[in-house]
């Protein structure tokens, strides 16, 4: 008689999985992950055979990649290249600040605040199950993280279903919306990675349509992603990410905005971080973009804090913006 396992979403067993990695500092083991963090546990205790998890653990391991978490192998201290006993970590020196950085009030109020999206039940009691089990087997578990994990705030719809259907490994169908169009255009693809660039996420897949790989930036999908029953090779997935990335990246190299901010505005705070490396003297930043209409509403939204001065289709995307929020503002007064 088989046993229905219990669901775990993949966005969570994703937490559960980084929780681990971040817990001990020598790492885990492979089989130490696919018998204690639930996501996996589940599915071995269902009788899932050991390749099915095992391909679903290095999925995993390259979607974290792909959003930029830095996870480590180590390999047998003898012989590192032999990865029969390899362990697995996210470095704790990647997360931890320098012993001699210091804040203000001000600065702990305002930390304080961010921090409210995390919390112990936050973590779910799969999780704590999984952790308790790694302490179990003697390894040492840091404890300043256990009892958190981040509460997914996920503002795209198309996420969650996109998630699944990449773990599935099924085509999907949704409207999207091209910068610069009117109407939407139904696409048809082959979902095989979801990235995190600029603090936006993006589809990277397979369009059918064209018979070429294509990002779609999520916030361009417009109603409901339809998951269809059409499979798909899901070696294609593998390096997906890094494509992804690379991609975006390649795009922003080729797109610059040069822009004056105000200085200790918000806006100075979040462009400084992304500009150019040499560009960022004085008030003048230079700021590599990847979508115009998008990074257009993201300068719009700072108001007076910042000035565009270049590309000329960027500062005129952002003046009508501002003079479309001027008139609704006179309009409804």
């Amino acid at each position: 008689m088989s046993v229905t396992p219990h669901r775990v979403p993949p966005e969570e067993r994703l937490v559960n999985l980084v929780v681990a990695l971040m817990a001990t500092e020598q790492g885990v083991t492979k089989d130490t992950i696919l018998g204690s963090v639930s996501g996996y546990r589940e599915q071995a205790e269902s009788g899932a055979r050991r390749e099915a998890l095992e391909k679903m653990f290095e999925r995993d391991k390259e979607n974290l990649r792909g959003l930029g978490v830095p996870i480590e192998t180590i390999g047998d201290y003898a012989d590192p290249d032999d990865l029969r006993e390899a362990r697995y970590r996210i470095p704790p020196t990647e997360y931890e600040l320098p012993a001699d950085i210091t804040f203000t009030p001000a600065e702990l109020a305002v930390l304080t605040l961010a921090g409210g999206v995390w919390g112990e039940h936050t973590l779910s009691a799969g999780a704590r199950s999984g952790l308790r089990k790694i302490r179990s087997l003697g390894i040492e578990v840091d404890e300043p993280i256990i009892g958190f994990a981040p509460r997914l705030d996920l503002h795209d719809a198309a996420f969650l279903p996109l998630q699944r259907a990449i773990e599935q490994a099924r085509e999907v169908e949704f409207d999207y919306l091209r910068p610069g169009s009117e109407r939407p255009r139904r696409r048809r693809v082959r979902p095989l990675a979801l990235v995190e660039y600029e603090a936006r996420w993006h589809l990277f897949g397979w369009d059918t349509g064209v018979e070429a790989e294509r990002t779609f930036l999520l916030s361009r999908i417009l109603g409901e992603v339809v998951v269809t029953r059409q499979v798909f090779d899901e070696s294609l997935r593998a390096g997906a990410g890094e494509r992804a990335l690379a991609g975006l990246r390649d795009v922003a190299v080729r797109q610059n905005a040069a822009v004056t901010v105000v200085p200790g505005t918000e806006a100075e705070l979040r462009l400084r971080r992304r500009a150019r490396p040499g560009t960022a003297g004085g008030r003048r930043l230079e700021v590599p973009y990847v979508d115009l209409e998008v990074f257009a509403d993201e300068l719009a939204s700072y108001g007076p804090e910042v000035m565009v001065l270049e590309p000329d289709e960027l500062r005129d995307a952002v003046v009508r913006r501002l003079r479309t929020a001027r008139d609704r503002s006179a309009v409804a007064s």
